[in-house]
């Protein structure tokens, strides 16, 4: 398996087939699945329909794909996965960046560290211009990690959602981060 991208503590590589089982026992987690629809769980058949083929994905802009299997570096345990892909099917100048990990990671930093090192190798290497990324607004540890990571709020967004799950009437919130709020950012002596 090719690795993507390692950090001090993670490992990010391309997804595989055999990647189905890991993503099934994430989403069957009422926890994990919490704030993206309410905590039911994905069925195995949706998993390899839908998620795996989706990961699977080349974004040639890019280089390369837009989901990264997460694992801990040492150990090779899968945690979760990242998102960094082009909102654009043409062009690296916009990616969203996004990220589910297991309870069993979460509180460790593995977000923000997988993360940071995203948004640097974006910027550093593939083109991108602006990362954006969106959550519920009432998902304060994934807002906590948007910042830590270098990103700002940029607006909420209220509507009528496809789901109504606990907290959604709060609606969305959107955040950004720029390569000159970037660079900015990589100076300051709080950012790293």
């Amino acid at each position: 398996m090719r690795n993507f991208l390692e950090t001090g503590r993670l490992v990010l590589r391309a997804f595989t087939e055999a990647d189905a089982g890991h993503l099934l026992a994430l989403d069957g987690d009422p926890d994990v699945m919490r704030f993206i629809n309410g905590g039911r769980p994905t069925d195995r058949e949706a998993i390899e329909a839908d998620t795996v083929p989706k990961f699977l994905r080349p974004y040639p802009c890019l280089g390369g794909r837009g989901y990264w299997a997460a694992e801990e570096k040492v150990t090779g345990t899968f945690l979760g996965w990242f998102e960094f892909r082009p909102l654009s099917e043409h062009s690296p100048a916009v990616v969203e960046l996004g990220y589910r990990l297991n309870k069993a990671a979460w509180g460790s930093g593995y977000a923000t560290e997988g993360s940071r090192a995203l948004i640097d190798k974006g910027f550093t290497d593939l083109g991108v211009e602006r990362v954006t990324a969106n959550t519920m607004a009432v998902n304060t540890r994934s807002r906590r990690v948007m910042e830590k990571s270098g990103l700002s709020f940029v607006r909420s967004v209220t509507g009528d959602w496809p789901e109504v799950i606990e907290g959604s009437e709060h609606g969305d919130v959107e955040y950004e981060l720029t390569r000159p709020d970037w660079q900015r950012w990589r100076q300051e002596p709080t950012a790293g």
